[in-house]
């Protein structure tokens, strides 16, 4: 897949850095990572710029966001999931997947649409929660935008400075995503203990 991503970069230029991270968005299992940093990387041996790269990756992320708010509004949690069941092996997503999302977004709130932009699989499927719930569209809009906008400014200034190195983030960014997965655990453990504890305590009294 990495070296799919990186000939469409190397024909398309700033276009197909929009179209695969837009792409990214609604099939998460397309690595920004490596779109990102190669797109950074780039820019010391072409015309193109830190800037402009930022900019087409921010708005693919945006496209592709809005695309997965707009159905998760139109369709609602129950056809999502029929959707998933029915075509998740083509689109690499699982219901459990769209469950995290959803449970996120409900325990976390608003800010969940931020957040969750630095966090892997769960960045691109926050919009859909975000679209069921109807939340105020400008506000998502902004949240994401925001969000996505310091994620792509990290991983393209990165690329940009290691260069021909930029694979080495890659494998680093594998690490990330797998710290964060285990915080994801504990945290979720956290909750569970304190649930249970509340509980405990109250039927004691």
């Amino acid at each position: 897949m990495e070296n799919w991503i990186i000939d469409i970069m190397d024909q398309f230029g700033y276009i197909g850095i929009l179209f695969l991270i837009a792409v990214e968005n609604i099939f998460p299992p397309i690595p920004s990572e490596v779109i990102l940093t190669f797109g950074g990387a780039m820019t010391a041996e072409t015309s193109m710029t830190v800037t402009g790269v930022v900019a087409v990756s921010t708005a693919g992320s945006i496209i592709g966001a809005v695309i997965l708010y707009g159905l998760g509004m139109l369709l609602g949690k129950e056809r999502i999931e029929k959707i998933v069941k029915r075509y998740g092996h083509i689109l690499r997503v699982t219901i459990e997947d769209v469950e995290k999302a959803d449970n996120w977004f409900h325990k976390y709130g608003l800010w969940t649409i931020f957040f969750c932009r630095f966090v892997p699989l769960i960045r691109s499927l926050i919009s859909i929660p975000a679209g069921m719930a109807r939340i105020n569209f400008v506000t998502f809009l902004l949240l994401t935008t925001i969000g996505t906008f310091i994620w792509n400014v990290v991983l393209v200034t990165i690329g940009a400075m290691v260069g021909d190195s930029w694979e080495s983030i890659v494998h680093y960014m594998d690490y990330y995503s797998n710290v964060v997965y285990v915080l994801l655990v504990l945290l979720f453990l956290a909750f569970v203990i304190w649930y249970v504890r509340k509980k405990f305590i109250k039927v004691e009294k």
